[in-house]
């Protein structure tokens, strides 16, 4: 049974999400305490966060990052605001997607579902034993190595810290060298037919790869970039 931590300061948020969480077969842990939050997470360990974005004592924000620091669990944020920067920050942060207040719960419990998909995928993915190399998903550019079989990134021969969104989408773009993508094919080919997010998570996930695997070797010949009013490319040239 799939156990989801819902972080809420509204009681009755808590317990109608419980009741549809429990008749779809999920176990429901809940935190109503921003500060409380982290310390439920480590003991409960579950496979996926509700987390609200405003909370008493520590704020969604915080309480994403430090998650993040030991965990790539699932984290879809709620908020009830409409601004667009509390959802880019959220992303930023490391959350997978985020539902705005008010809800229905029969479309957050189809998130839910929607991004445990997406792990299971991964973690059923094969790893490629070392010897067979010849079997790795990898691709090899002058200072960057991309191993989706392990989920390794090298840059410079130093293994760089990224999210497997992250990673999946540097290697779908570097897999399809100088070939333009738009968003939606992005959204389609990495995130799957069942992401509910917009197209400005492209941009932020592409922001983030660009800071982490910028090499000091100004001779490298790639670099993702932007095909303004279309979408992004993986440019590599000979």
């Amino acid at each position: 049974m799939k156990k989801v931590l819902v972080v809420d300061d509204d009681p009755n948020i808590v317990e109608v999400l419980r009741l549809y969480f429990d008749k779809d077969g999920f176990a429901v842990i809940s935190c109503l305490s921003g500060d409380r939050a982290v310390d439920t997470f480590m003991a409960a360990k579950p496979d996926l966060v509700v987390l609200d974005l405003m909370l008493p004592g520590k704020d969604g924000y915080d309480i994403c990052r430090e998650i993040r620091k030991t965990s790539d669990v699932p984290i879809i944020m709620l908020t009830a605001r409409t601004d667009t920067l509390d959802k880019v920050v959220g992303l930023e942060l490391g959350a997978d997607d985020y539902v705005q207040k008010p809800f229905e719960p029969k479309e957050l419990l189809a998130r839910v579902k929607a991004v445990l998909r997406r792990v299971e995928k991964k973690d059923d993915a094969p790893v490629s034993l070392p010897e067979q190399p010849e079997n790795a998903e990898v691709v090899q550019y002058r200072g960057l190595t991309v191993d989706k079989a392990r989920y390794v990134v090298l840059v410079d021969e130093k293994e760089i810290e990224m999210p497997p969104k992250e990673l999946e989408l540097l290697f779908f773009l570097a897999s399809h060298p100088n070939r333009v993508f738009t968003r939606e094919q992005l959204l389609e080919n990495v995130w799957g037919y069942d992401f509910y997010g917009e197209s400005r998570t492209v941009d932020v996930h592409v922001k983030r790869i660009r800071e982490k695997i910028e090499s000091p070797d100004k001779d490298v010949n790639w670099q993702i970039k932007t095909v303004w009013g279309v979408g992004y490319k993986f440019e590599a040239n000979n």
